[in-house]
């Protein structure tokens, strides 16, 4: 069986350096003031427009969400005495604020950049329009939120279908996973799969960042993917619909599903996936073996169940 390890501190901390990170690229996001805020943590995943706090009103006010300054706040403040704007802008710094961006890429007022230095709390701009960042933080903070583990295996995408291949050392997950990349599917992640859970309750497999498109084989190393199949034989994420365990025969025996109707599920961060149990013996297609199981899946998924075809042929056979 895998070995399964949650990532906590993942899991339920995610700092404004994190958000910013992803940020750069995704957001067009750059660091203007307050880099004593970048470990601050966000605790709702969520961007919040403080319009009525600039006004000095602050019951319900969201405090621990990512506060985002657009064309209307901005006008605001720039329309307020100077006296006054640095008034509001204290009170809104007072309140322990995870951080402050500006869209459309505006100019950051002197007394925001003053707030920040002292107060540590980072303050960050976009050139994005503000429904477009805030629709798309939502999804970047989101994803780092997301409950994540880290499990030892090996994990494809196999006709469409992801798949998941775990077992004990030795048995042939590599070398299975690099003779289905021939047949011209793709890899994910190899030896190490990371999972998330997302909000609408999918289980997604990636690989870590630092082994991402390698592959270690034994007996002739470490190979980089799409160097020798091209980059078609990678994907980046995927979602894992089908668990294959790979054990020794004997082992097996117990775990079983002859016919297809036992549903065994595999369970990861609370989502529970199909789950076949293979037994490795010599001479066994693995690779033909796990690639007949995606497509299997793939048919059940389509409303088309085997077993219970036979079963409808069966009896009305024995009918006749």
């Amino acid at each position: 069986m895998a070995e399964y390890r949650q990532n906590q501190s993942q899991q339920s901390r995610v700092t404004v350096g994190q958000f910013l990170e992803i940020g750069r690229e995704r957001l067009g996001m750059e660091l203007v003031a307050g880099q004593a805020g970048l470990e601050r943590v966000i605790i709702e995943p969520v961007a919040h427009r403080p319009g009525l706090a600039l006004s000095g009103f602050y019951r319900h006010f969201a405090r621990k969400r990512i506060q985002v300054v657009g064309m209307a706040e901005f006008e605001y403040l720039s329309s307020m005495p100077e006296a006054l704007r640095a008034q509001r802008l204290e009170e809104l710094f007072a309140k322990k604020i995870p951080c402050m961006v500006f869209t459309r890429g505006k100019r950051i007022f002197p007394e925001v950049v003053r707030l920040a230095e002292r107060d540590g709390v980072c303050v960050l701009r976009s050139s994005m329009v503000t429904r477009h960042f805030i629709h798309a933080a939502t999804f970047v903070l989101e994803d780092l939120h997301a409950p994540r583990c880290k499990v030892h295996g090996t994990m494809l995408e196999v006709a469409g279908v992801g798949v998941f291949i775990e077992g004990a050392a030795g048995l042939g997950k590599s070398e299975t996973a690099l003779g289905l990349i021939k047949r011209g599917h793709a890899l994910v992640a190899d030896d190490l799969t990371q999972f998330r859970r997302d909000s609408n309750n999918n289980l997604l497999g990636s690989a870590m960042p630092v082994t991402q498109y390698y592959m270690e084989i034994r007996g002739i190393g470490i190979i980089h993917v799409p160097s020798i199949f091209g980059v078609a034989a990678v994907r980046g994420e995927k979602q894992v619909d089908l668990v294959v365990t790979l054990k020794r025969q004997g082992e097996a025996d117990a775990e079983l599903d002859r016919t297809g109707t036992d549903g065994l599920r595999r369970e990861f961060l609370g989502v529970a996936v199909p789950q076949l149990v293979i037994p490795v013996a010599p001479g066994r297609d693995l690779v033909n073996l796990v690639e007949t199981a995606a497509q299997e899946h793939k048919v059940r998924l389509s409303g088309f169940v085997a077993v219970r075809e036979l079963d409808s042929r069966i009896k009305r056979h024995h009918s006749v």
